[in-house]
């Protein structure tokens, strides 16, 4: 039913113009290009429709699942009016077409499914058909040249708060976004967010709400965490400099989640000159992160992040890219110090060495190393081989190891296909991941399964026009 409103009021709104146009039919003698219908569509219409089919080959009896979802959405922005105005509004819906039992855990560790669920509603695993979201709804100001303020529901586009675009559909924010972009180097950034829609959900939360939606880990004394349902916060405040010249880039980034996180990340990177179509490539970053408030919750055992708890994470990459191919060596150390904390379901991680379908939220005394190399036989082919070695605390090292990961290697194989022509738009992913565990996991298939030992295969064709 909400599905069917949705789209009744994007009708409506895309032919109020129309029905307009047509009362005044009579009065018209040559065409009047004052008529709303003549504003909208000189809007601009966009639209979204995607495939996802999803397995995971566990060890073992270890339960196997899958899952084949689809979906479209349409998008409207309207032409700028009073001349520093537009709106936008969008929606989604999608259809889980065959699946596993999402619901259903596995016999020998007493846990649910940890991917394909992802790609419906995390609150209702086995609904097939009920899911819609109005995603886009916003109102956007021009200020200047080339600024802008946005209010509304919007995709959010920071280091820590991203679409993630590992489901079916992304994560989305309802905040205020001021862009500063008057000058030549320098680039600012601040935004207010008050609601948040994570990816794998149909639903808008709170903010605190929204921090517990996905697998929740255990605390620092090994019980199961129980902040889920009871973290309190008024919002996240970010705040962003990006200064650009020449062959340098600096970002610095403050992400402030009120009575939980202070995080704050300071990026540099260098592109040298390009001879003969090749060009080398450094980064560094730095993160520093500080719990605030009482970390969600006065009750330590229902909060996010334990009082005058923190941590560190250096991370950065050296490599070299081409016309045709390109390669990165990567290298990050999450210090002892701490568990590195983000809500998994507000974006993914920025660190160099992140490789899709693994985090390393969660944890302290963390190395990784990683090589990625991406290669491009024609203009429409990319092949994409990385690699990774995740040395992490021992699995019975709670305070350093929320979801009780063992050390592992990781090695993805990606091809993506673009259309061209009569197809143009449309472009298919098959993504396929192995994890294979390499320190201790005690005989215990709860520190196996669905994190190493596994085969996950992806094939995702995505149509934008």
């Amino acid at each position: 039913m909400r599905r069917i409103i949705f789209f009744y009021v994007v009708w409506s709104f895309f032919n109020i113009g129309t029905i307009a146009q047509g009362i005044h039919a009579h009065h018209e003698v040559e065409k009047d290009t004052n008529t709303l219908n003549h504003f909208f569509k000189k809007g601009r219409f966009y639209g979204h429709a995607r495939s996802y089919m999803s397995a995971t080959v566990n060890e073992g009896v270890l339960s196997d699942y899958h899952a084949w979802g689809i979906g479209a959405g349409i998008g409207y922005q309207t032409p700028m009016f009073f001349k520093h105005f537009e709106v936008g509004l969008s929606g989604f819906f999608m259809f889980n077409l065959k699946s596993s039992d999402l619901e259903k855990v596995d016999e020998k560790t007493n846990f649910q499914n940890r991917y394909e669920v992802g790609l419906f509603d995390i609150e209702r695993p086995n609904d097939h058909e009920d899911l819609d979201r109005l995603e886009e709804l916003f109102v956007k100001s021009h200020l200047g040249k080339k600024s802008n303020l946005t209010v509304g529901r919007q995709i959010p586009l920071t280091p820590f708060i991203n679409p993630q675009d590992g489901r079916m559909r992304p994560t989305l924010v309802e905040a205020a976004v001021l862009e500063l972009k008057e000058w030549k180097y320098l680039n600012l950034h601040a935004e207010y967010i008050w609601r948040i829609s994570p990816r794998s959900t149909v639903r808008w939360f709170e903010t605190g709400e929204s921090i517990g939606i996905y697998p929740v880990g255990v605390g620092i004394d090994g019980k199961p965490s129980a902040y889920k349902g009871h973290i309190e916060s008024e919002g996240i405040g970010i705040v962003g400099l990006n200064f650009q010249k020449n062959h340098w880039s600096l970002q610095f980034w403050n992400t402030y989640v009120e009575n939980i996180l202070n995080t704050r990340m300071s990026k540099i990177e260098w592109k040298s000159k390009t001879i003969g179509n090749k060009n080398w490539f450094l980064g560094g970053q730095i993160i520093q992160q500080n719990t605030i408030g009482n970390g969600g919750n006065e009750d330590p055992t229902k909060a996010y992040a334990q009082k005058n708890s923190g941590s560190n994470v250096f991370s950065g990459r050296v490599g070299q890219q081409a016309t045709r191919f390109d390669w990165y060596l990567n290298g990050t150390r999450i210090t002892a110090k701490g568990r590195y904390l983000m809500p998994r379901e507000w974006g993914r991680e920025t660190f160099y060495t992140f490789l899709p379908r693994e985090r390393n939220e969660g944890f302290g005394d963390l190395t990784a190393i990683t090589v990625n190399t991406y290669f491009k036989p024609e203009k429409h082919i990319k092949l994409e081989l990385s690699g990774g070695y995740f040395q992490l605390p021992d699995v019975k090292n709670f305070a350093l190891n929320k979801y009780g990961m063992p050390t592992y290697s990781q090695v993805n194989l990606g091809i993506t296909y673009q259309f061209d022509k009569y197809l143009k738009g449309l472009n298919a992913l098959l993504l396929v991941v192995r994890k294979d565990e390499i320190g201790e996991t005690y005989q215990n298939d709860r520190f196996i399964f669905n994190k190493v030992n596994m085969t996950h295969l992806n094939l995702i064709i995505n149509y934008h026009y």
